[in-house]
């Protein structure tokens, strides 16, 4: 056997070894937290355990009859806000990608070196201000503040770019106008059914990345009834520490994954389509 094709064999062991003990530690700390979820607080308190107890439908219950908070609201906020914002700036990254890749204008490479620019900010700095001006305009409390700031994802721009200029050539766009198709036509009918796979990757991303956002929501967030799950379990562990429960908060961490697992099963044949095929050229 060749001394090169050795090497790669041990290369893909070493791959596969690596990747194989990161899903272990992936699935344990998940298998852990389903496992706190069915054990009294003060079994937790006393430490690591690797089995089930029947604490299960206790935890849920207390955690259902809370009256300080709404758990079934604050998914249902959680879930339309994930949804929409998925939805909106996975649209939007890929029109912009779009209309960067294909046209030609003065200023073009200006516009995308700015929009990778806006990357390098950390999102905490950007949101001081805007809580400041929404608060100034009295805007706050309310879906959309947090929704549309969310529209402006240069990370997914650069992906499904970088996706667009690996399988998009401009022949199929030129046939379509051909056929008198308008340029939005075209985007619509031919260049997203193309892109599905880097759509359904960056929907994921976009998904949990808002489902899992604390920061924007907890500052102009003030209805109680408008909370999200972030907030919701941050006032779970806040709460006084004479009815501080660790049992309802894992239950609640537990319930909060459930929706992710669905989203990320739904569209894993693309997730895995987008990572194979759009990865970047080079």
């Amino acid at each position: 056997m060749k001394k090169g094709k050795i090497d790669l064999i041990l290369q893909r062991i070493l791959i596969y070894v690596t990747l194989s003990l990161l899903v272990s530690i992936i699935v344990f700390l998940f298998y852990i937290m389903i496992v706190n979820a069915s054990r009294p607080h003060a079994d937790i308190q006393k430490g690591f355990a690797i089995w089930f107890s029947d604490y299960f439908g206790i935890n849920l219950d207390n955690l259902l009859v809370n009256k300080n908070i709404n758990v079934l609201n604050a998914m249902k906020n959680s879930l339309i806000i994930a949804s929409i914002t998925a939805t909106f700036t996975t649209y939007v990254s890929a029109l912009t990608a779009y209309g960067i890749h294909l046209y030609r204008f003065k200023g073009r490479q200006f516009v995308y070196m700015f929009i990778l620019a806006v990357m390098m900010i950390p999102s905490q700095i950007a949101n001081i201000g805007l809580v400041t001006i929404l608060y100034s305009l009295g805007l706050v409390d309310n879906y959309w503040v947090i929704i549309l700031p969310s529209l402006a994802a240069p990370a997914t721009f650069f992906f499904i770019k970088q996706y667009l200029d690996s399988i998009l050539p401009y022949e199929v766009v030129e046939s379509g106008r051909t056929d008198g198709a308008s340029e939005l036509r075209i985007f619509h009918r031919i260049v997203l059914p193309m892109i599905k796979p880097a759509l359904a990757v960056q929907f994921i991303f976009a998904f949990v990345a808002s489902w899992n956002n604390f920061f924007l929501p907890s500052l102009v967030i003030q209805s109680p009834d408008k909370r999200t799950i972030p907030i919701v379990i941050s006032l779970l562990k806040n709460s006084s520490p004479d009815t501080f429960d660790l049992g309802p908060v894992f239950m609640f961490m537990v319930l909060a994954i459930v929706p992710m697992l669905i989203v990320y099963l739904i569209f894993s044949r693309q997730i895995i389509k987008g990572v194979t095929l759009g990865s970047v050229k080079g």
